[in-house]
């Protein structure tokens, strides 16, 4: 028996000491990326979660210690002076807004948007400025069925147009047959607002406007923090806290922008789709409305953060360090809500990170759930010769960016299914 252990440890040590990685192809850069490689990047060397310490980054040192404090294998020998202020202090989870600011060389060199979020990366609650109380269960106490699917609407105070165009069209609450004649859902709409950021120039104060246009159509929900980019991944914490207090029971989540066009119909068929090849496979026929790890988009692989200090998605090297995990980019994502549950419980050992695409790739790396790719998510629109041409259309599930006035006359064409071209 030991000469057998002896020559399967040469033979283990061998093939380790003699493996090499295979060649991997190039993928995608992260959107507004300007490199001179072009679009695409070297698949990055690394793997996105990396347990050992980034030292010179900040996100990943303050994501390294949490990944110690929920680990006990990761945490080490914490009484042999391993314990650095740094830990402490993200033990204690410092309470002021000046948190992380000794922690990051050359702060002040950094822009104001990434200051701005760096100090006040640790904090994950602020107080509703609306939020109406019967967005699942409609306007009459006799509509108590569950909604199929919620419309969660990134939009700001100023987009009225907007979010009437999308009320119009594709993002009507009611009930919604899907294009093909079979199953119908109930669709519910809500628009994710934070407050007007004064910083970005002065325009006139819209808060009495939206507070009306709140009273009559009862989508709307703010919160008390600004508006800005970097901003945008709060409003997914704040969303999925939202979801789990006021309604929990939804079957599907989408999650977009206000400048997309959505064929409502078609999508409502997928998911139906999805909910009969569920239950095909399901032991638990108790319970056969929930799909546990479903999310679906337009899946963006090995991206590399954006290094480009004139560009909106610029992430510097002091804040991050490595590869994007796997995310659904641009405008819009759908998944269960049972999925939502379990991201928000995620999200509380991840670090907050300034772009809401990719922290939630993170949180789904967190969870081993890797997103489904569409090509009927176009988050980076249509070849613009078939823009025009509503047959063009026929395959679409999703398209960014659209004007108000593009989702009006984009909705009247395709009140009959398109056929393909």
């Amino acid at each position: 028996m030991m000469g057998h252990l002896l020559v399967y440890i040469m033979v283990s040590i061998f093939v380790t000491i003699s493996y090499s990685p295979p060649q991997l192809p190039v993928y995608f850069v992260a959107p507004g990326a300007s490199t001179t490689l072009g679009p695409l990047a070297s698949h990055p060397l690394g793997s996105f979660w990396n347990l050992q310490l980034e030292e010179s980054a900040l996100w990943n040192r303050l994501q390294h210690i949490w990944d110690r404090h929920h680990n006990p294998i990761l945490r080490g020998n914490s009484t042999a002076g391993g314990i650095t202020r740094l830990e402490r202090d993200v033990s204690s989870e410092c309470g002021t807004d000046q948190c992380w600011l000794s922690f990051h060389p050359n702060f002040n060199a950094l822009s104001e948007k990434m200051r701005a979020f760096i100090k006040a990366m640790h904090r994950r609650e602020y107080p509703f400025y609306i939020n109406p109380p019967r967005v699942c269960v409609g306007n009459k106490d006799t509509e108590t069925e569950t909604p199929m699917l919620i419309m969660a609407i990134k939009s700001q105070v100023g987009n009225f147009e907007n979010r009437q165009a999308i009320r119009d069209t594709w993002g009507r609450s009611g009930w919604v047959r899907g294009e093909q004649g079979g199953g119908v859902g109930l669709v519910r709409t809500v628009f994710l607002l934070g407050r007007q950021d004064p910083t970005i120039g002065p325009h006139p104060d819209l808060g009495g406007l939206l507070m009306l246009e709140s009273q009559k159509h009862g989508d709307i929900l703010q919160w008390n923090f600004k508006d800005t980019f970097f901003n945008l991944t709060m409003k997914d914490l704040l969303f999925w806290q939202w979801l789990q207090n006021h309604c929990p029971g939804a079957q599907f989540v989408f999650k977009g922008d206000d400048d997309v066009f959505v064929r409502t119909g078609a999508l409502l068929d997928y998911l139906h789709k999805q909910k009969e090849e569920a239950a095909m496979w399901r032991t638990d026929r108790n319970n056969t409305d929930q799909i546990e790890d479903f999310i679906v988009g337009d899946v963006i692989l090995n991206a590399m953060p954006n290094r480009q200090p004139n560009t909106k998605y610029y992430i510097p090297e002091s804040f991050y360090k490595g590869a994007y995990p796997p995310y659904a980019g641009g405008g819009g994502v759908v998944y269960s809500g049972a999925l939502a549950m379990r991201l928000r419980q995620v999200s509380e050992r991840v670090r907050l990170f300034p772009i809401d695409d990719v922290y939630l790739g993170m949180c789904l790396h967190r969870l081993g759930i890797a997103p489904i790719h569409h090509p009927g998510f176009y988050t980076f629109d249509l070849p613009e010769t078939e823009r025009e041409k509503s047959c063009a259309y026929s395959s679409v599930l999703l398209v960014h960016k659209r004007s108000p006035k593009e989702m009006l006359q984009l909705w009247k064409q395709l009140q009959d299914p398109p056929s393909p071209c």
